[in-house]
């Protein structure tokens, strides 16, 4: 590897494999010098440098050798024109020189040692301290060969010299309206006595300033106008800082007349709601006076002119505010029906003093519909072959009030060998479904909430209603959904979501087909007969071709003996009886009815930038409860009691318990696309009052792409069970996730990951030891995957494909490390975008 490395280096040259700092004879990292190093090491993944060995795949000079090639002999470039065309042959020639330089491209060419680049980096180095405070730093630098490989290592020897301090601000500040502004925020400055001098601050201090001045009136206040100067003569380590704000000078008339920094008031604001270029000169022809502000129409107005003038934060007779202009066109974003606005600031001919302007907010709609189609191939756990239909149809401003309706319809036809039915076709399973969403810009409630939740929160309402229908799957589900939704944005990085009604019915059609979809449960209920099989009629099992008896008949057979362990008559002993109980509690639970009346607040914060800034941090946290007013008013409203002492709604038992997620993601951003990532999760659902049991559609599961690599979905726990089940789930989760994510070459990632998790059951009517949570003891269960992944990144989404081995496995022995870990137990996990 070594000597593929330096392969292209000629005889002088050497390749840089280390560098290293030493800050006043203390070793330090070079994280903090990101972006200042002229010449690093090249990219290491696992200590090989994978881009440089890709870069040296290709040819240094494609088109020499290519040419040499083609002229090495006499005869080649007649017979190859002659066989392909002169023009094939130079496309042929292009061809290889393209793609030896997509291949460097995708690499990363040989750190070389040079003296220039080693000079740049000090100079930049000095520079660093310097805009850190430490004026009089020096930088050395000390180069070790080693000539028979060609390898070398750079080590910055580094004095920094004492830090400067701030001892003193002073201001100069020309305009009168300007001083009185600042000095009314003084206490807000990044440049504070006694702090060290940082060149960041006096840049953030700037645009702060900035900020300041726009937010308040002064409408052309110019960020070149501040100056900050430093004083550090003879001031023994101190700087005095000045502060100059230059008052603005105009030319008018051909006279340079100095008329300085104005306030200015808004005295008028004008909204355009169709506005194009098209009709930019046009006539407006209706016009309403609203609130104070004045919307005109080039033709029939479609708006309600509350929804427009609610999302306009400029208002009349207040001054200019920079602020409210940024508000305005991120609330007309956000609301999706018009294009970005374009927001216009003229001088107010009617005031002769210059000190009022009128606003004028250009709106350009959307178009009113948007339809979209498509289809997909699947294939799951349930679905040998899957095709999917899709088609969307949304529809803006649906009742002048900025509304918009999507509705949305999915079908699925597919082959499964475990189809419900036995049929001759191969399209034997299907499912549809249909949502419906209506949404608009404003907090839908009887009483206003505008103390409360402000329009510049970005406020939404949302009607939501969704059925899917499943033929010849599991239990043939269908599923009815409704909610009622609030959504807002108190700050720029906190977000809030509350579902004052969510609502969830699942209704289970093909109850028969049950111990067909979890064959373990009946593998277990199986053996359980054939030991009492003396005791059972014969006619509830199959026989085979010797006449004995095999297992029990679905469904005739098997409900005839859960019929028979229900009358208590057979002489299990306490180990079959306590599996007996549990093999009906988990069938009882997951095909009855569910009926979920809940509500749930969800609270997101994030300190991420935008989409490619990869060090940030997020926490989640979510809140729901079902039931209560329900159960509340169960006696009153005269619900009827069911078998079980609780309530039925519509006849069927409706679920009570509160429910509650929280999430952790940290990131940290090492450069050249090295990440490494971290999520902390935990979750627990606590039955209580008209339920024992979470439905299994609000309950949790472990394992999969998204979560512990080393298992399929619903393969791992409940606790230390080892997964006998064929659908494990449980109402208590606890998942942590590390992933160090790196480049390989171009478009190509990797990342190697280790997950540690499981699920038990807690406050429920389980009472299997192994499942139930001990507390800390319980702990030790956390099974642990680990792996490797490779990403490819399409910009706008990853593909990932991740390896999973399953590192520790709890059991009722104590678990086991490393037992399975090879490639045959492995799991392999596709899926979309990130795991976390």
């Amino acid at each position: 590897m070594s000597c593929n490395a330096t392969k292209h280096l000629s005889h002088e040259e050497f390749l840089l494999t280390e560098h290293n700092f030493e800050e006043n004879k203390k070793n330090i990292g070079s994280r903090k010098f990101r972006n200042t190093l002229k010449i690093e090491p090249n990219t290491k993944v696992f200590g090989t440098p994978l881009k440089l060995h890709v870069y040296n795949l290709a040819k240094q000079q494609p088109d020499t050798v290519f040419d040499a090639w083609l002229y090495r002999k006499p005869k080649r470039p007649k017979r190859l024109i002659n066989l392909l065309s002169k023009k094939q042959v130079v496309n042929l020639r292009n061809t290889y020189i393209g793609l030896n330089e997509r291949i460097q491209n995708a690499g990363e060419a040989p750190a070389i040692v040079d003296e220039k680049k080693i000079e740049a980096t000090k100079t930049n180095l000095k520079a660093w301290y310097w805009n850190n405070g430490w004026f009089n730093a020096e930088i050395d630098h000390e180069v070790k060969k080693d000539s028979t490989r060609q390898l070398a290592s750079i080590k910055y020897l580094i004095d920094t010299g004492d830090a400067f301090f701030i001892d003193s601000l002073s201001t100069d500040i020309q305009s009168k309206v300007v001083d009185s502004i600042y000095q009314s925020n003084i206490e807000k400055s990044y440049i504070k006595k006694g702090e060290q001098f940082r060149t960041t601050d006096f840049d953030v201090e700037r645009e702060r300033l900035t900020r300041l001045m726009r937010n308040n009136g002064i409408f052309n206040f110019k960020r070149e106008h501040i100056n900050f100067t430093a004083d550090t003569i003879e001031t023994n380590g101190k700087i005095n800082i000045s502060l100059r704000i230059e008052d603005l000078t105009r030319l008018q008339e051909g006279d340079s007349t100095n008329l300085g920094y104005r306030l200015k008031k808004i005295s008028e604001v004008n909204i355009f709601t169709n506005y194009s270029i098209d009709n930019k000169d046009a006539i407006v022809t209706d016009s309403v006076h609203y609130n104070g502000y004045q919307i005109y129409s080039f033709g029939k107005q479609e708006y309600k002119p509350k929804v427009l003038t609610d999302a306009v934060f400029i208002k009349e007779n207040q001054l200019f505010s920079e602020r409210q202009r940024t508000q305005t066109f991120e609330r007309f974003s956000d609301m999706r029906v018009f294009k970005y606005p374009n927001i216009q600031y003229q001088e107010d001919p009617r005031d002769e003093t210059g000190e009022s302007m009128i606003a004028n907010v250009y709106l350009t709609p959307r178009e009113k519909f948007g339809y979209t189609i498509s289809n997909d191939v699947s294939q799951s756990n349930i679905m040998d072959f899957g095709l999917g239909f899709n088609t969307s149809l949304l529809v803006r401003n649906v009742f002048k009030g900025a509304e918009i309706l999507e509705l949305s319809g999915r079908g699925i036809i597919g082959s499964s060998r475990d189809a419900a039915s036995s049929s001759d076709q191969f399209f034997n399973v299907n499912e549809i479904g249909a949502n419906a969403r209506l949404s608009w810009p404003k907090i839908a409630f009887p009483i206003k909430t505008d103390k409360i939740i402000a329009n510049y929160m970005s406020p939404f309402t949302s009607l939501n209603l969704g059925f899917s229908s499943q033929q010849n799957i599991g239990l043939d589900r269908r599923n009815f959904t409704g909610s009622f939704s609030y959504a807002w944005q108190p700050r720029s990085r906190v977000s809030h979501q509350l579902d004052l009604v969510n609502v969830q019915f699942v209704n289970n059609l093909n109850l028969n087909n049950y111990f067909n979809v979890f064959g373990n449960s009946f593998s277990q209920l199986n053996n359980l007969a054939l030991n009492y099989q003396d005791f059972i009629d014969a006619n509830l099992f199959e026989t085979d071709e010797d006449g004995n008896l095999s297992q029990l008949i679905i469904p005739e057979g098997a409900d005839g003996f859960i019929n028979q362990l229900q009358d208590g008559n057979l002489p299990l002993n306490a180990e079959e009886n306590q599996l007996a109980n549990s093999i009906l509690e988990r069938k009882d639970r997951l095909t009855e009815n569910n009926l979920i009346i809940a509500s749930n607040f969800v609270y997101n914060y994030s300190n991420r930038l935008n989409i490619e800034d990869q060090e940030y941090f997020q926490f989640r946290g979510k809140i729901e409860l079902a039931g209560n007013l329900l159960a509340g008013l169960a006696s009153s409203i005269g619900l009827e009691e069911n078998s079980n002492n609780n309530y039925d709604l519509f006849g069927v038992q409706f679920s009570q318990y509160a429910k509650t997620e929280l999430s952790f993601i940290k990131q940290w951003d090492f450069d050249k696309k090295r990440v490494i990532a971290t999520r902390a999760y935990t979750g627990i659902a606590v039955p209580y009052g008209n339920a024992n049991s979470i439905p299994f559609i609000r309950s949790f599961f472990a394992g999969g792409p998204n979560d512990n690599r080393g298992w399929q979905p619903y393969d791992l726990g409940p606790g230390k069970t080892g997964g006998v089940n064929d659908f494990n789930e449980a109402n208590f989760k606890i998942a942590l996730n590390a992933e160090y994510r790196f480049n390989l070459f171009g478009s190509w990632n990797s990342a190697v990951f280790i997950d540690a998790g499981n699920i038990w059951n807690v406050f429920d009517n389980v009472t299997d030891e192994n499942a139930v949570f001990q507390g800390l003891e319980s702990l030790g269960d956390l099974a642990v995957g680990s792996g490797f992944g490779i990403r490819y990144d399409l910009s706008f989404f990853v593909i990932r494909v991740d390896v999973g081995f399953k590192t520790y496995e709890p059991n009722p022995q104590g678990g086991d490390w490393f037992a399975n870990y090879n490639f045959s137990n492995a799991v392999y996990n596709f899926g979309i975008n990130y795991p976390f």
